[in-house]
């Protein structure tokens, strides 16, 4: 893996319960390796409930909300999947506003799995090269999107993966861009 080194950084992981476990746990702990900081930003206080498929995982604890949180005061967001996560957060406004304001700012975000509901409810997939778990590519191509079954997909700063058996990848990808983006 690349040097690149993300002190200084400040990334956002926005998530709710329902949370692939997986998807959330080794991106963060990637980033944090590389100097990060991170928070986790979710719909509301207390914790999130994690899964391993459809198998309770971990609770996290929440460090603030997202009606709370400022995309201005991050680097960088990801996205990490499980079914119910991001339906939940695509049906909340303050999380789709939370997501475009990165792709206004022209921020990179990392986004897995079935992360890119949110990014569809955000608008924000129009034109881009994406993947994602393969029952989106449908809800991708109508909202715009080129899908593609790669297990990394790189375009203007987004960076999608399709799976769990793809967070290596995903994570190596995710710093770089992290790493070469201008701070916003």
């Amino acid at each position: 893996m690349a040097t690149t080194t993300l002190q200084g950084r400040r990334i956002a992981f926005l998530a709710a319960d329902g949370v692939e476990e997986a998807e959330y746990v080794k991106p963060r702990q990637a980033v944090e390796r590389a100097g990060a900081t991170v928070e986790l930003v979710s719909l509301k206080p207390g914790s999130i409930q994690s899964f391993n498929h459809l198998d309770h995982g971990k609770t996290y604890g929440v460090d603030v909300t997202v009606a709370d949180a400022d995309a201005g005061g991050y680097d960088a967001l990801v996205l990490p999947g499980g079914v119910a996560n991001p339906d939940f957060l695509r049906t909340d406004a303050d999380a789709v506003r939370f997501v475009k304001a990165f792709f206004d700012a022209g921020k990179p975000v990392g986004v897995i799995c079935h992360g890119p509901w949110t990014l569809i409810e955000a608008d924000v997939v129009r034109g881009r090269r994406i993947t994602s778990w393969p029952s989106l590519r449908t809800d991708l191509t109508n909202a715009g999107a080129t899908w593609l079954d790669e297990p990394v997909v790189t375009d203007n700063g987004l960076v999608s993966s399709r799976k769990p058996a793809d967070l290596p990848a995903f994570c190596t990808a995710i710093i770089e861009e992290f790493g070469a983006s201008g701070r916003g």
